[in-house]
This record gives C-alpha cells, structure tokens and sequence, in this order.
C-alpha cells in the first residue's frame, strides 16, 4: 500500500493570491522572510486579503534564510500568545517551512525539537490551526510537500523534518510574485525543481500517481526554465507551475541520493551563524 497526500485546495495562476479572502477565520498569522515580500506590495496584500475576510492579522517577519531552531520557537511563541486559526506563510521556502515548524510548537508547547527528527513521527496537527503557503520562488515546492528544514546553528545540523502533518491545507501558486525574482534566484530555483522532478521519477517509490506529475514537470522546465530566466511572464508562470507539480511528484516519491548529499554538503559552519534576536519581529498591522 502506498500514500499520496496533497494540499485540500491548490489555487494558481496570476492574481489567485486574493483567494485568501474566501478563508473562514478569526485571527491569521502572516509568516514571512525578510523585506522582499513587504518591498513588492505582496506582504501588504496579504494582510489586506486576509482583513477582508474577516480576520484580525499579526505579522512574524524577519525569517532568515535556512531558518533556526530559534526562530522556530519564537514564532511558536507569537502564535500561542495571539491563538491564530490560520497560519499564512509568504516567500521562499525558508519562511514557509520555518512556519511548519512553529505549527507543531504552537499546538504542542510542551514538543521537543528532538521529537520531530524521526521522519513520520509528528502528533496530529489542525487542533488550533490550519496552514496555508504561498510560495514566491519557482523551486522549492514546499507549499504542497510534507518536509521543512530547519537547521540547529548549536549543533551544526540541517534538519530535515518530514511527515504528512505538515503538508499545507492550502496552496497558493500566485505567478505574480515569481515575476519579482532576480534572474539568478530564477536559475537556482529552475535547476532545484529539475532536480527535485527527477529525483522523484528514478525514486524506488515512484508510483502510477507520481510519474505522470514528475514526467510533466520536467518537460515544463525543459521549454520554459531559460525564457523564465530572460524574464517571460509566461514563463515564469509555466516555471511556478512546474515547480508545483515536482513537488507534488516528490512529495509523495520522496528524494534520493542528490539531496542527500546537498544536506551534508549545506551544513552550516559557525561562520554561518547569524541569528539575533533582532532578526525577526512580531507586529500587529494597523
């Protein structure tokens, strides 16, 4: 027997973003990574978004890049002190999976972090809170897979976390906000999804339910990853796609070898270490 898990809802293509204010709730948390999402008016949007429906909004910005246990648990803390029903995270795949992270910690005050290291083995989720991700890079997919990485800066370890708890209940793939990419954010996140569709299709767990979303990924990036890089609009929404649809395949595949190595290779040095208190900040919009 095998498993295939997605998100209940994936929206996508330019403009669904405003999807967000059809989400039934009482108080969002907005996850997000540093100033790119704010300097592009997507941040802002969101929150508004959200308003509309109904909601009262609090922002946890400043996530850094390959984000820490630390910041992890403080944002955990920022949600049990506000009691969001939704958590929305905005960006790259790092504010994304650090907010998978702060999920657990927020329905579960008492987890460890060591708790969550063996693959499959999270508590149930969706006691508090449902989750929803929009992602603005073309590569990580994180917003329909059922993995995060999170990295001890102490200990010199990149974890990653990995069960279907923290597949998000819904996805937002907004072409709109793949167009703000640098071009050389464009390359890396392109050559993450390829690899992360080919990965999936050799898996040994490679299934009739996977292949045909891996086989469709890679010919989407084949015709469209260097367009995408020159900047087409539609390329770039071809490129959003596709990213999707690899992680999808991957998700439920799993990865191999290649990310494997890049775990080893990516661990983080002391001279890595950059986390200050004064990286991230909880904020209540006006």
């Amino acid at each position: 027997m095998s498993r295939f898990t997605l998100p209940r809802d994936v929206y996508h293509g330019a403009g669904c973003l405003a999807e967000l204010k059809n989400l039934p709730g009482k108080k969002a948390i907005v996850v997000t990574g540093g100033h790119s999402m704010k300097a592009t008016g997507f941040l802002d949007k969101t929150i508004n978004y959200l308003k509309e429906a109904g909601m009262e909004v609090q922002t946890f910005e400043g996530v850094e890049p390959d984000p820490s246990v630390e910041t992890v648990m403080k944002g955990a803390k920022a949600m049990q002190e506000f009691q969001p029903d939704w958590i929305v995270a905005i960006g790259g795949g790092s504010p994304i999976d650090a907010a998978k992270a702060m999920w657990v910690f927020y329905e579960y005050p008492d987890a460890k972090f060591e708790d969550l290291i063996t693959p499959f083995s999270f508590p149930t989720l969706r006691t508090k809170a449902k989750f929803c991700a929009i992602p603005s890079t073309s590569g990580t997919a994180t917003e329909v897979t059922a993995f995060a990485v999170i990295t001890d800066y102490a200990k010199g370890i990149k974890y990653p976390l990995a069960d279907f708890n923290i597949t998000p209940d819904v996805a937002i793939v907004d072409a709109e906000i793949a167009e703000t990419m640098p071009q050389e954010l464009c390359a890396n996140t392109g050559m993450d999804a390829f690899t992360h569709a080919t990965e999936a299709f050799v898996s040994t767990l490679n299934c009739e339910y996977t292949d045909p979303l891996a086989i469709r990924a890679l010919q989407i990036i084949n015709e469209y990853l260097v367009k995408s890089y020159h900047g087409d609009k539609e390329a770039r929404e071809k490129m959003h796609d596709a990213q999707c649809l690899a992680g999808m395949a991957f998700s439920n595949a799993l990865l191999g070898i290649v990310h494997s190595m890049a775990h080893k290779t990516g661990q983080p040095t002391a001279a890595d270490i950059s986390f200050t208190e004064q990286q991230t900040q909880c904020t209540f919009p006006r």
